[in-house]
């Protein structure tokens, strides 16, 4: 028989797990119902924001304005210049951070916040684009508001139905369709992304082979009409544990590596031309791959060098611990 307390525990655990899949199933419900209601003001909200010269300045008080942080961060991190200004400072003179370049991106899901009414007030004087997002369709933000983005008729997930917490979830997630939809309009690409993203996993993510491939004097090269022993030389000189065979027009006709040697060894090699040794077509990448994909090229073929070409001229060489050491894996 189990203990009275275990028996208690596991009441508690039960009743603890059905409390989160409960607030978890209100949540999704909301963001189902967000999905379904976005129309017509979404598509103009988009308009004004990808239309204004300067910043997206998003602006909300309490919870909301801890989730208008994370939209303009979000919107600043996929090509829309975004910033949040928190209300309260604005009316004693952050107002001076918002031009008449920039849109206004308010939120409050009750559209009553009174923090709000000067920086509302300042952007109708402006004719700054002020685009609300609100829950309250007859509310001060939505007749202030040059497009009302309204948010569906949802029940908080706290049981007294007071603390923010469906609200805050589908503010956030409209945040972050808005921001998306202005990254397609925009054609945002990866490289941008990157200028972005220097630093952590996203960064080193998208590396392209020419920022860490060896180039110049680096690269093992050597002529097809050249002899083994200075093929050797080379590969001695450049330690990569291999040489790249150029043609007359300077293109990469092949590579010799360690391999290419053991099998050719004999009391002739040296005086054998390295045309005669070399690997034809070898394997090799463009300079704007992603070093990520060259690496995954390199485990796949189990090599550990790669030569890199332009036009199918050879312009640099990438080993494998130079994506390691840039931390892609």
């Amino acid at each position: 028989m189990p203990k009275p307390d275990s028996d208690l525990s596991n009441a508690i655990n039960v009743a603890d797990t059905e409390s989160a899949k409960r607030v978890l199933a209100i949540e999704a419900g909301a963001l189902s119902a967000l999905a379904d209601s976005l129309g017509e003001a979404f598509c103009q909200a988009l308009d004004l924001m990808a239309g204004v010269k300067g910043r997206v300045v998003v602006t909300g008080m309490g919870k909301s304005g801890h989730i208008g942080h994370k939209i303009a961060a979000t919107m600043s991190s996929t090509g829309t210049p975004a910033f949040f200004v928190h209300p309260a400072e604005a009316s004693h003179g952050d107002l001076g951070m918002i031009t008449t370049d920039d849109a206004v991106l308010a939120l409050s899901n009750s559209g009553e916040t009174t923090e709000l009414a000067d920086i509302a007030g300042y952007a109708k004087r402006f004719e700054i684009p002020l685009i609300g997002v609100t829950g309250g369709k007859d509310s001060a933000l939505a007749e202030a508001a040059d497009v009302a983005l309204i948010l569906p008729d949802i029940e908080e997930a706290c049981p007294m139905g007071l603390a923010p917490t469906t609200s805050t979830t589908v503010m956030l997630a409209l945040g972050d369709a808005i921001s998306v939809a202005l990254l397609e309009r925009k054609g945002f690409s990866p490289d941008e992304f990157h200028v972005l993203h220097p630093g952590g996993k996203l960064g080193r993510r998208l590396i392209k082979v020419s920022d860490i491939m060896h180039a110049g004097d680096d690269l093992p090269l050597i002529s097809s009409d050249s002899l083994m022993s200075d093929a050797l030389i080379e590969m001695s000189a450049k330690s990569f544990g291999c040489v790249g065979i150029t043609g007359p027009d300077g293109l990469l006709q092949g590579v010799i590596t360690d391999g290419d040697l053991r099998r050719h060894m004999s009391t002739e090699l040296i005086s054998k031309k390295t045309s005669d040794v070399m690997t034809e077509s070898a394997m090799s990448i463009n300079p704007e791959m992603l070093v990520s994909v060259a690496l995954g090229i390199m485990n796949v073929r189990a090599i550990t060098n790669i030569f890199v070409t332009k036009d199918d001229r050879p312009v640099g060489i990438l080993h494998i611990h130079d994506c390691l050491r840039a931390g892609v894996a």
